[in-house]
């Protein structure tokens, strides 16, 4: 487990309106890390925010994670159906 996958758990926990629906998961995709974050359909427009804004936000603080382990991540949101 690495900490840009537990950054994402706290944020997306803190955001959402169902915090026990959030669900984050990691995987090596392409010699990177491949960050999944999967949440309620309502909740997950309030992740990504206003324009993208917040989901931004995100992807740039697990980005900086990743980098502080000498690793690559991105993350991926996805709606829980």
């Amino acid at each position: 487990m690495s900490r840009a996958r537990d950054v994402v758990e706290v944020i997306a926990r803190a955001l959402a309106d169902h915090p026990s629906a959030v669900r984050v998961t990691e995987r090596a995709n392409r010699g990177q890390t491949l960050v999944e974050l999967f949440m309620a359909p309502g909740d997950l427009g309030r992740v990504i925010g206003r324009q993208g804004r917040t989901a931004t936000a995100m992807r740039v603080i697990v980005h900086a994670t990743a980098e502080l382990e000498g690793t690559k991540a991105t993350l991926e949101f996805r709606d829980d159906e």
